[in-house]
């Protein structure tokens, strides 16, 4: 493949991707890939967005003006990189609050990142779905403007936020966000938490499912069959922080009465 057929339909890549692509049926070296990307980064063709991943110029546009899509970019960030939490909720156009931090998943080593003012964050894969198929599943792809975009689904992100809190804005936002979600494929969401091999994330999907039964039409025996794997013994809703607040027995949660009493929907 030329070059510019190449350009022409992966508006951002990776180094290596467009290198294996290049040297297909040839016997082209990664130096020489290298050579032709640079040539193009000179000649306004190609944005060097960091070491190894190229945003595309479309034509009468500048690198210095070409719009860059985040949620594209944060997919490309690392091979297995997957768009998650927060950055999830406002691809799926769920997000209360918008924001300019994008987390994504990986299993490979990389830095933060910041790019013309946008954050992306790298979390990495819960140790217990590293080696599972798809890291645990509850991944899709979808396209925008004719790129690839790997993201969480709504099932996953609704975990993924109550087990790490910090990647999805808060308690607040958390709640906000997943309250505009009008349906949970519950089943799917259960087999997920179940994967995370986590007690206490089991013990919040059980409380907030419990919260919203009603709107999001859970049968007891959903709460059930989480309520088999909840803590043994009482737990703070947030790892680190022993907040006061409620002791849930049913899920032996301790929930902040703000969260529990839902307090800023007052102040709305």
């Amino acid at each position: 493949m030329k070059p510019v057929d190449y350009f022409a339909t992966h508006p951002v890549f990776r180094f290596e991707d467009f290198a294996s692509s290049h040297r297909e049926g040839e016997a082209r070296k990664p130096e020489a890939s290298l050579a032709v990307l640079k040539q193009h980064v000179r000649a306004g063709h190609l944005l060097r967005v960091r070491r190894g991943l190229y945003a595309v110029v479309p034509r009468g546009q500048t690198p210095e003006t070409v719009a860059v899509d985040p949620y594209v970019l944060a997919s490309h960030l690392a091979k297995d990189a997957v768009v998650a939490f927060h950055g999830a909720l406002q691809f799926h156009g769920k997000a209360h609050s918008v924001s300019r931090r994008y987390p994504f998943l990986t299993c490979t080593r990389v830095k933060p990142f910041v790019f013309r003012g946008s954050e992306f964050v790298p979390v990495p894969v819960p140790p217990p779905l590293r080696k599972l198929p798809d890291l645990g599943g509850g991944i899709l792809e979808k396209d925008r403007d004719g790129a690839p975009v790997r993201a969480t689904t709504l099932e996953r992100t609704f975990v993924d936020v109550l087990d790490a809190p910090r990647h999805g804005g808060g308690w607040e936002e958390i709640w906000r966000s997943l309250e505009s979600v009008e349906f949970f494929d519950l089943d799917a969401v259960t087999d997920y938490v179940l994967k995370l091999d986590s007690a206490v994330t089991v013990a919040k999907v059980g409380f907030y499912l419990e919260q919203h039964r009603e709107e999001l039409m859970v049968e007891e025996w959903h709460l059930d069959r989480l309520r088999e794997h909840a803590p043994s013994h009482p737990m703070y809703l947030e790892r680190g922080k022993r907040e006061p607040g409620k002791l849930l027995t049913r899920w032996n949660l301790v929930v902040p009465e703000r969260v529990l009493n839902r307090a800023w929907a007052e102040v709305t």
